[in-house]
């Protein structure tokens, strides 16, 4: 009964924000992880989508504390950093209630994350493991065409990889791994990235929103 209340409260909050004053935001949690982490990323990918996906998603991208119930006005959460990430309790089931509800979230190791978030999805989905996303998944094939996640940054020489949480057969979280997707969204000037790969992060990005969406 609480995911079907909440859940239509997640759908109606949406539409009350008409497509025009659609919003996503960015998750704030504790640990003494860089949560702030690359903060033209989103606003970029936004105006990359409005522009190339004919999207009308609000340019101002918010900050969401992970035990907020504000959480539920967004369909779409990024996460990122370099470091720790601890969730309480309470924490993780607001995430998960949020998820189970139709939200998503998206996490983005900005390198050195890994070992922190790995347990914490654990935590958070314990009968579900994270799952390795194969190049055939259609998130790889939307507008634009990849077989794996770009590369934007190289640190260990390992492979950009794409992981996420199936809960009835539905991804409700995807984390991306050896990529540094979110730095290839950053303003060009904070990283000096080739514009190539700074498209093909954009490009992959856009995919993400547009399969989030079209669930």
């Amino acid at each position: 009964m609480k995911k079907v209340l909440v859940f239509i409260f997640l759908f109606f909050n949406f539409l009350s924000y008409g497509q025009s004053s659609f919003r996503l935001a960015v998750l704030k949690y504790n640990g003494g992880g860089d949560y702030y982490a690359n903060p033209s990323s989103l606003p970029n990918l936004i105006k990359f989508c409005n522009k190339n996906l004919n999207t009308s998603i609000n340019p101002d991208v918010p900050y969401v504390e992970a035990g907020s119930r504000d959480i539920l006005q967004y369909p779409f959460v990024h996460m990122t950093g370099h470091g720790n990430v601890v969730f309480s309790a309470q924490e993780l089931d607001n995430i998960r209630t949020y998820l189970m509800a139709g939200g998503f979230l998206h996490i983005d190791d900005n390198y050195g994350m890994d070992a922190y978030i790995r347990p914490q999805i654990k935590k958070l989905f314990p009968d579900n493991d994270l799952v390795e996303i194969p190049g055939t998944h259609p998130i790889f094939h939307q507008k634009f065409e990849f077989n794996q996640l770009p590369k934007i940054h190289e640190h260990d020489n390992k492979p950009p990889k794409a992981f996420g949480v199936f809960v009835e057969g539905k991804l409700v979280l995807l984390y991306t791994y050896e990529t540094d997707l979110g730095d290839g969204w950053e303003n060009q000037a904070v990283h000096n990235d080739p514009n190539d790969k700074r498209v093909q992060a954009l490009q992959m990005g856009a995919n993400i929103l547009m399969y989030v969406f079209s669930r």
